[in-house]
């Protein structure tokens, strides 16, 4: 079918029998992989491969319409199979519940499958797809949406039966990736927020882990204890944290309350120097606070004295620790809270906790499905945003920060989960030449084309990607200070999304990840991860040290170039480290086939150093200019209809779950 013209081929009997008898495989069954799934079957695809960890939550019912309520709690993968097979009998479904980067997903299970087709909400996963894709041989489309945006994009190497490289495209690691989360310094969370974000951070990350977290971790917030008292109190005497014995409920959350929203701002205006270019915060008074009228607060019976022993008369017809807002009144998700009613939510949240869920205080971690977590980030947020003058959030804008949440909007992901199938079938009909990357706007930015999708030809290889290309990467970090348990987690597993990275060096010093290793080695291995780099055994990762890094998992492999830095500005650098690299002298390679070029720097260089990929979706935002555009000869080719189509430039969505914070 090569050569045919594509709208004509797509409905030739060939193709349908193509789609009938072609493995594909299809990561993610959530709010793409629901909309995917369907139209792949109703489409003719009929022997699918299907991955999601995930198990359904009472969130994803408005918009993944393959699952309903009594689906709660069971496994995406399952259930969306048996949903579609209920309409398409001749369907040959593979559920798999797991992880994709787990071992039995591994290259030569993707060799199976003549597409692959990601609906994943993670980076990192993409990532390890990808290059999974690149060394199995077989094409990738990948897709993401967030609200009114989304994308499709097709990844391929594609070669004729001599193995020439017919048709090669970038792969999903060769176009530059900004992250939407940012890093915050923890100076700027813990003493001189002005955004309310910077309050919602140390509300979930500080005070909610302090509070409802394992009792020995210590946080910033402890930060100052007991110096009055000598490091010998400090190191011994009880948290101020933690609920005394013989103290009551109330007394306890009235504490918590007066050191974190008096005592602690009190603390920092001592510093002076903060506050000789930003206005200093105000310290709150609670009795204050509680005193003042209750008009329009849902329990008018809670006008004087202390709410949280007001919200426990109240509460009774609640179940103990349900919900700290049902106790009070307070029903409206979208409404801001008045100072008083953020101190009574505050108080009850931490009653509802104590008292109600007393198995679950030292273990807790905050989770956006949890009713009272998010109540008490909001009231503790918003507490902290009054005292600093920064503007308070609804519950439902507080709970979309905490959780790094885009509301999803179920057309978009329709839309997108026929472009992939749209995609899927011009590879499958051998017409790659075809191919588009399209990408949704939310608006019509060029009045002239009047089009919501901007299509264009996919984007050339880039011989800086550490995934495909022929560089080497640069990492300049305080290999003094820096443990090798650090440099692993931090920035091979984070940054690089290696799943189990050996390291080695010319001067002798080995780091190894991964099966087949006996208990001795693996010893051998952990003893390391706490040794600062220059420290490390036979040579060790010090100035001018290459590390040869690899991952047999993916078949990666490359090389960094190791750069000591001991004088970091936090704020300018709030990772720690900067990554970067350039391409070296281009290597040939025969046929012009780069499949098999040793792989390079990461996507972007230096320049990029503080791109953070630990995110959730990649979309289009507007108006900016391409990175994904080729340079002014012409390497990104263009529809001759899509001249004048606006500019733009891919950018990674918030994550993952969390607001990114360095120590």
């Amino acid at each position: 079918m090569s050569g045919s013209s594509w709208p004509a081929v797509a409905s030739s009997s060939r193709l349908k029998d193509k789609m009938k008898s072609s493995k594909v495989l299809c990561v993610g069954a959530g709010g793409i992989g629901c909309e995917l799934l369907k139209t792949l079957v109703l489409t003719g695809f009929e022997d699918i491969g299907l991955i999601d960890m995930d198990t359904i939550e009472t969130s994803n019912l408005n918009r993944q319409f393959l699952f309903r309520r009594r689906h709660v709690g069971e496994s995406k993968a399952t259930v969306a199979a048996e949903a579609v097979r209920a309409f398409r009998p001749n369907a040959k479904i593979i559920a798999h519940q797991g992880n994709v980067k787990d071992p039995n997903f591994d290259k030569e299970y993707f060799k199976k499958f003549a597409l692959v087709l990601n609906g994943l909400d993670n980076v990192e996963a993409r990532r390890h797809v990808n290059r999974l894709c690149l060394s199995a041989g077989v094409p990738l489309i990948e897709s993401g949406t967030e609200g009114y945006l989304g994308q499709v994009t097709v990844h391929y190497r594609l070669k004729n039966a001599a193995g020439e490289a017919t048709h090669v495209t970038e792969c999903f690691e060769c176009a530059p990736k900004q992250s939407r989360n940012k890093t915050y310094p923890v100076c700027t969370i813990r003493n001189t927020p002005d955004k309310p974000i910077h309050c919602i951070v140390w509300a979930k990350e500080l005070l909610f882990a302090r509070l409802f977290g394992r009792p020995d971790q210590v946080t910033d917030l402890d930060e100052g204890e007991n110096k009055e008292e000598g490091e010998e109190a400090k190191e011994e005497g009880p948290s101020a944290f933690l609920r005394q014995d013989g103290e009551c409920v109330e007394a306890y959350a009235a504490r918590i309350f007066k050191r974190v929203f008096t005592d602690d701002i009190k603390n920092v205006l001592k510093m002076e120097d903060l506050w000789k270019n930003r206005d200093p915060p105000s310290p709150l008074k609670l009795d204050e606070i509680l005193a003042q009228s209750a008009a329009g607060v849902g329990d008018s019976a809670a006008s004087n004295g202390n709410a949280a022993t007001v919200a426990h008369s109240n509460g009774s017809a609640h179940a103990a620790g349900d919900s700290a807002c049902k106790a009070l009144g307070l029903t409206d998700a979208h409404r801001v809270w008045n100072l008083r009613e953020n101190a009574q939510v505050f108080l009850e949240s931490i009653r509802q906790f104590v008292e109600g869920r007393p198995g679950e205080v030292g273990e807790a971690v905050f989770d956006k499905e949890d009713d009272l977590a998010v109540e008490f980030v909001t009231a503790a947020s918003n507490l902290r945003a009054a005292a600093y003058g920064i503007p308070q959030q609804s519950q439902f804008d507080a709970k979309g920060m905490a959780g790094n949440i885009i509301h999803a909007i179920a057309t978009t992901n329709a839309i997108v989960g026929g472009l992939i199938v749209i995609e899927a079938m011009k590879l499958l009909a051998g017409v790659p030449e075809h191919s588009k990357a399209t990408f949704i706007l939310k608006h019509i930015t060029n009045p002239k084309m009047k089009r919501l999708l901007n299509a264009v030809s996919p984007g050339e290889p880039s011989p800086k990607c550490a995934a495909c290309g022929t560089a080497r990467l640069e990492l300049i970090i305080d290999t003094h200070k820096t443990t090798l348990g650090q440099l692993i987690d931090k920035v091979l597993k984070k940054k690089l999304a290696l799943v189990e990275p050996t390291v080695r060096t010319d001067a002798g010093f080995e780091y190894e990840e991964g099966e087949g290793l006996d208990e001795d080695e693996v010893a051998a291995n952990v003893a390391k991860l706490p040794i600062a780099l220059a420290a490390l055994p036979g040579g060790g990762l010090g100035q001018g040290v290459t590390a040869h890094v690899e991952d047999q998992v993916q078949e990666f492999k490359v090389a960094i170039e190791i750069t000591h830095k001991d004088d970091w500005d936090e704020e300018a650098h709030p990772e720690g480290f900067i990554f970067g690299g350039s391409a070296p002298p281009p290597v040939p390679v025969a046929n012009g086939d780069q499949s098999e070029a040793g792989p390079s720097a990461p996507s972007g260089s230096a320049a990029a150093e503080e791109d953070d990929d630990d995110d959730d979706l990649i979309i289009m935002e507007e108006p900016d200019l391409a990175q994904q555009q080729r340079d002014a000869k012409g390497k990104q080719k263009r529809s001759a209809d899509d001249n004048e189509a606006p500019r733009k430039r891919q950018r990674v969505m918030g994550h993952s779950d969390d607001i990114i914070m360095l120590d």
